[in-house]
C-alpha cells in the first residue's frame, strides 16, 4: 500500500479537476522501478502484484489518493495558450520518501480530464519507453529530473501517425507544478490564487524564503538559479529538451516532460531533433537563452507581488532576473573546465573549450565520445589516436590538443587523478538516439522488452566503461545527421 499526502489536493478547487483515472482493457506490467518504489517507502512487491499494477494502470484508486489534473497555461512555441492542464496526465498524491522529501506519483497516459482539447488522454508505447529510459538515465548522469516508477501495457491501441499500443507511465516528481501554473492564473488576474501558489511553492521547494518581506523576489532568483545550473547540465551532457514551453518549465528545477528530446552525437549547437520544431526555437544552443525568457514569463506574472507601483516591480523583476546570466555563465564554464581536466577554472580556459567545441562542428566530431576519449588522452598523448580519429581532420585536434597540453602542465593534479576526475563527468553512456529506436522497435514490434532491460542497466552506470556493452556506447554511422523524434500526442 502508500501511504498518500494531499497537499496540492488541499488548494482551492480552481487549481485543478478531480477525476478518477480511466480504466484499461487488460493492464499488463511492463516494469517496476523497485529501487525508485523503496526509497519511496512503497512496497515494489504489492506494486507489482495485482493490486498495484491495478493502480498502476488507473483501473482501481488507492486508499488515500485523491486523484486531480492540474491547471495550468503555458507559452507553447511563443505563442501563449491561456488554459492547457492535465490532459492526460493525473496526479494520485505525493509520498514523503526516505529522505524526507515530498515527491509526487503521477500517471501519464491515464485517460482523458477536463483539460484534454479534444484529446484522447492516452500514451503510445513508445514515449512512454523513451520516458522511462531517459528520465533515469538523467537521474544516473546526476541531473536533477523526474523519475519513472513504473510502466504499463493497457492492452489498447491509440491512434497517432499509426495505431500503436497503448501504455502508462507513473512519473515521480518533486513537483509537477511549472511556470504555467502561474501563468494560469496571472492570465486570469487572479492574485490571491498567485500569492496561494507562491506561498505553496516556497513551502514545498524553498523553505528558506518562508518570512520573508521580498520572498517574491527571492522566488525568482531561486526558480532562476535552478534553472540555470540545470540547463548547464543539460549542455555539457549534450541533451537537448526539445520542447521548452514555459508549461514544461518545473519551478522545482527539475527535468521534466520528456517528449521529443534526445542527445547530440555531431556535436552542433544549432541541432534540432522535433519534428514540429521548424524554425529552431528549442535547438541545442538555444536553451540557455529559452530558459531566461521562460523565466521572464514567471517574473511577469508574480508583478503584483513585487510592489503595488507596477514600474518599481519591473525593475525588481529586471534585477532577479539579471542574476541568471551569470549562474549559468558559472555553472556551464565551470563544467566544462571539469570536462577538459582543470581543477580549477583559469584565464583563457573559457576561450578554450569554445575553440574545442568550434573544432568539433567543423569536424563533425561526436560530443560524448570526444569527451570520453580525452579522458586518456589527459593521462598520456599516446591516448590522443583514439579522439584524432573521430575529427575529420586530425590535424585539427592536434593544434588544439597542443594547448590544451600546456595549459595541463600548470594545472597541480597528476595525470592519473586527472583522468581520473574526467572519467566522473564524462559519460561513456547516454541514451543513444539510434539504440533508443531499436529498444522501442523492439517492444512494439516483437513485445520484447529485453533491449529496453538492457539498456536501462547500461545507463544505470553511465560512467563506467562496461566493455561488455560497447555497442551502447557506438555513435551512429551518419552522425545522427537528419534524426527527428516526435512530441507523442
Amino acid at each position: 500500500m502508500i501511504s498518500f499526502d494531499k497537499s496540492y489536493a488541499r488548494l482551492p478547487a480552481h487549481f485543478h479537476a478531480r477525476l478518477a483515472p480511466t480504466p484499461v482493457a487488460s493492464p499488463r506490467l511492463i516494469r517496476v522501478n523497485r529501487a525508485l518504489a523503496e526509497e519511496l517507502r512503497i512496497d515494489p512487491d504489492w506494486l507489482a502484484g495485482p493490486d498495484g499494477t491495478a493502480m498502476l494502470a488507473g483501473n482501481a484508486v488507492a486508499e488515500g489518493s485523491e486523484p486531480l489534473a492540474a491547471a495550468y497555461a503555458g507559452h507553447q512555441f511563443g505563442n501563449f495558450v491561456p488554459q492547457l492542464g492535465d490532459g492526460r496526465a493525473i496526479l494520485l498524491g505525493e509520498v514523503i520518501d526516505r529522505h524526507g522529501r515530498r515527491r509526487d506519483i503521477q500517471l501519464k497516459g491515464s485517460g482523458p480530464t477536463p483539460f484534454s482539447r479534444m484529446g484522447d488522454g492516452r500514451a503510445a508505447m513508445g514515449p512512454v519507453l523513451r520516458e522511462y529510459l531517459v528520465s533515469e538515465a538523467m537521474a544516473a548522469l546526476g541531473i536533477p529530473t523526474t523519475r519513472a516508477l513504473a510502466a504499463v501495457a493497457t492492452g489498447e491501441r491509440v491512434i497517432r501517425e499509426t495505431v500503436l499500443p497503448g501504455a502508462i507511465v507513473t512519473r515521480v516528481a518533486s513537483s509537477h507544478i511549472r511556470v504555467g501554473s502561474f501563468q494560469f492564473f496571472a492570465a486570469r488576474g487572479d492574485t490571491d490564487a498567485l500569492i496561494t501558489l507562491a506561498d505553496h511553492v516556497i513551502a514545498r521547494h524553498y523553505p528558506e524564503l518562508e518570512g520573508r518581506d521580498d520572498r517574491a523576489r527571492a522566488l525568482i532568483e531561486a526558480v532562476a538559479a535552478r534553472q540555470a545550473e540545470l540547463v548547464a547540465r543539460w549542455l555539457l551532457v549534450g541533451f537537448v529538451h526539445g520542447v521548452m514551453n514555459t508549461d514544461n518549465m518545473s519551478v522545482a528545477g527539475e527535468t521534466i516532460d520528456y517528449g521529443p528530446c534526445a542527445f547530440l552525437d555531431a556535436y552542433d549547437a544549432r541541432t534540432v531533433f522535433s519534428s514540429i520544431d521548424r524554425n529552431g526555437r528549442y535547438a541545442y544552443g538555444q536553451q540557455p537563452r529559452i530558459a531566461l525568457w521562460n523565466l521572464t514569463r514567471f517574473a511577469e506574472t508574480l508583478l503584483p507581488l513585487l510592489d503595488a507601483d507596477e514600474d518599481a516591480a519591473v525593475k525588481q523583476a529586471e534585477a532577479a532576473l539579471a542574476t541568471f546570466g551569470p549562474r549559468f555563465d558559472a555553472a556551464y564554464r565551470g563544467g566544462l573546465a571539469r570536462k577538459l581536466g582543470f581543477s580549477h577554472l583559469g584565464e583563457g580556459d573559457a576561450e578554450l573549450a569554445g575553440d574545442l567545441l568550434r573544432t568539433m562542428a567543423e569536424n563533425q566530431a561526436d560530443h560524448t565520445l570526444t569527451f570520453r576519449r580525452l579522458c586518456a588522452a589527459a593521462e598520456s598523448p599516446e591516448g590522443d589516436g583514439p579522439v584524432r580519429d573521430g575529427f575529420v581532420d586530425p590535424t585539427a585536434y592536434d593544434a588544439w590538443a597542443a594547448r590544451w597540453r600546456t595549459r595541463l602542465a600548470d594545472d597541480p593534479q597528476s595525470p592519473n587523478e586527472r583522468a581520473t576526475a574526467m572519467r566522473t563527468v564524462n559519460p561513456a553512456f547516454i541514451p543513444r538516439n539510434h539504440r533508443v529506436e531499436e529498444m522501442i522497435a523492439a517492444a512494439i514490434e516483437r513485445d520484447d522488452f529485453s533491449p529496453f532491460e538492457t539498456m536501462l542497466s547500461v545507463l544505470a552506470r553511465p560512467y563506467d566503461d562496461q566493455p561488455e556493452h560497447a555497442r551502447y556506447a557506438e555513435a551512429p554511422e551518419n552522425g545522427g545527421v537528419g534524426y527527428r523524434t516526435f512530441c507523442g500526442t
